[in-house]
């Protein structure tokens, strides 16, 4: 048996995987573990102290606000802008995609409230698997955490595919001239990317390096970025025609929606700023304003960089692949085209940075649980950065690269993401209005009542919205959303109140959040939902035959722990922590 000591370099040190005669004993068990774990909520000083002292060494407290106001535009503003404004303008919503950017914005700036104070109050590197973890157990945390890893591996490899296209194109070449096709493979899977896989590894290399290092250099990246964008603005709003707005929404209500949640995948990222929070030095002051602040200007510069497209050019000429480059060239400004190419190339750049920084901490605190194996939750003594879970993660990303066509990897959107945010706002719930111990039966009954109530009715409205054209339906679930969150604000009382920072309009904005990420998901094609759940059975099987039994022996082992050490020493003992920074 090889024991757990908070940091152990085994890939599976748990006593079920000492050997074959144990794993069949715990996978015997399995059924008692699971109702031990499915409802296992952690503590937040489990997280904060306990959880994190698994990675040997602390993470480096080097950032700012400054620093994640930067790093929350370099996660959001990449290549997107420059793509699906057109491709949606054109398709679905007309000059009224401003009015989708405005719709997906917001959704996005809810979700950023509630991460938000999970991450003032947590501020540990799990983004939300922690907060999931602490408030709705390490089950539906598991699950959470297992597709936001999906969504940032597929989107990075969409990202870095892009980025040869755009690189082709600056340099005047074919988007596709730099690729290997190799025939004898099957297609969509034929065109061999080799700049990706590079580019990706580069981007590995400065995040292993330094979280320092990486926000200078998101924040360099940024500026350059954010002035091409200015300049789109500028120039592009020069050669306006009002005319083109006439028909300003030639799709109706469906199409602006249909866009947002499209659109969506625009503002993905943001939740990459939450992980950093164990490497701010002030995560009460410079979480808050780097969430919000970099939301904001983002969808400020995602409604002009709209307006703009569609006052150059009729939606209908707009072209899908490059609207922006075209646009410019319809006006005379062709030679506008090669800035947009610059810029975007920048734009996915930090996309790939800030997603790189994100995904590893999300690994990382994932794998101190012993959900996956502990060999991940290393942070290196001299960088104090996650190298393990780094170099892991960018494989994944840059093998998929390597082999995937951008046509299968768009496919896959925003439905995880969607879906962890909803999870997100739930646990908010969770964590102002029930505490074990606390909260009566009698508040816990109406809470879960409210609960179900303001799930089932956003379902309900989502799925008459995918499935039907008329409005009958939304004069009933609409009222009912309503009055579950009013029953939930006037009848059930907070268990707890924020420490630090704490969401306003509580419980309204998160029970918004849900609805308009229900909502959204139910805009979102079969296909994706396909995709969303064999991923998710993947996952099950994973966490019924290694992540359960891992996760189950790690909580004993630390039960057992935490009772020697009252009965030795009469109190917790708290794992220590070497601080890297010194």
């Amino acid at each position: 048996m090889a024991e757990e000591k908070g940091g152990s370099c085994g890939f599976f040190p748990e006593e079920s995987f000492s050997s074959w005669g144990s794993y069949v004993k715990a996978l015997g068990q399995t059924r008692t573990r699971l109702a031990d774990r499915l409802m296992a909520r952690s503590v937040d000083d489990a997280e904060l102290n306990e959880v994190r002292a698994r990675s040997q060494h602390e993470m480096k407290k080097t950032l700012t606000w400054w620093d994640l106001i930067w790093f929350g535009m370099g996660a959001v503003i990449g290549a997107g802008i420059f793509v699906l404004t057109g491709l949606e303008a054109k398709e679905d919503a007309g000059p009224a995609v401003i009015l989708s950017f405005v719709v997906s914005g917001v959704s996005a700036m809810l979700s950023v409230f509630c991460y938000t104070e999970f991450a003032v109050e947590i501020p540990v590197a799990g983004g939300s698997f922690a907060y999931l973890r602490v408030e709705l157990g390490d089950f539906v945390a598991f699950i959470a955490a297992g597709n936001i890893i999906l969504e940032y591996v597929i989107g990075g490899a969409a990202v870095a595919r892009s980025w040869t296209s755009y690189f082709a194109t600056l340099l005047g070449r074919h988007p596709d001239q730099f690729r290997v096709i190799v025939h004898s493979l099957a297609p969509n899977y034929n065109h061999l990317d080799p700049i990706a896989v590079a580019v990706t590894a580069i981007i590995g290399i400065i995040a292993s390096l330094s979280t320092k290092a990486s926000s200078r250099l998101n924040y360099v990246a940024s500026i350059v970025h954010l002035a091409i964008i200015v300049f789109v603005i500028a120039a592009g709003l020069s050669k306006a025609d009002t005319q083109n707005y006439a028909d300003f929404a030639p799709y109706g209500p469906r199409g602006i929606f249909k866009a947002s949640a499209v659109l969506f995948f625009a503002y993905v990222g943001f939740d990459a700023v939450s992980t950093m929070a164990e490497e701010t030095k002030n995560p009460a002051r410079d979480v808050p304003i780097g969430l919000v602040g970099s939301m904001s200007v983002t969808t400020l510069l995602y409604c002009l960089m709209a307006l703009t497209l569609c006052l150059m050019q009729n939606y209908k000429t707009i072209d899908s692949d490059a609207p922006f480059s075209i646009a410019f060239g319809s006006v005379g400004m062709n030679w506008a085209k090669y800035i947009v190419a610059f810029g975007a190339l920048k734009g996915m750049t930090t996309v790939l940075l800030v997603s790189a920084v994100g995904q590893a901490r999300y690994l990382t605190h994932i794998s101190r649980t012993h959900m996956i194996p502990p060999w991940f939750a290393l942070v290196n003594k001299r960088t104090g950065t996650p190298v393990n879970a780094t170099i892991a993660m960018l494989a994944a990303t840059a093998i998929i690269a390597f082999f995937t066509s951008l046509s299968i990897l768009s496919n896959l959107l925003s439905i995880s993401t969607l879906f962890i945010f909803m999870l997100v706002a739930v646990a908010l719930l969770v964590r102002r209005y029930y505490a074990a111990g606390q909260t009566n039966r009698s508040d816990q009954t109406k809470f879960i009542a409210f609960v179900v109530l303001i799930l089932g009715s956003s379902v309900a409205t989502a799925v008459y919205w995918a499935t039907s054209t008329g409005w009958v339906a939304f004069c009933v679930t609409v009222p009912i959303w309503f009055l579950a969150t009013l029953g939930l604000a006037v009848f059930v009382p907070q268990a707890r109140a924020p420490k630090l920072w704490g969401v306003p309009l509580v419980p309204w904005l998160p029970s918004a959040s849900i609805a308009i990420n229900i909502f959204l998901l139910g805009s979102i094609d079969k296909k994706s939902f396909m995709r969303f759940g064999v991923w998710t059975a993947f996952l099950l099987v994973y966490y019924f035959f290694v992540g359960l039994h891992a996760s189950y022996d790690t909580a004993k082992a630390s039960e057992q722990g935490k009772l020697s050490s009252q009965v030795e020493e009469g109190q917790s003992r708290k794992p220590a922590l070497v601080d890297s920074s010194n």
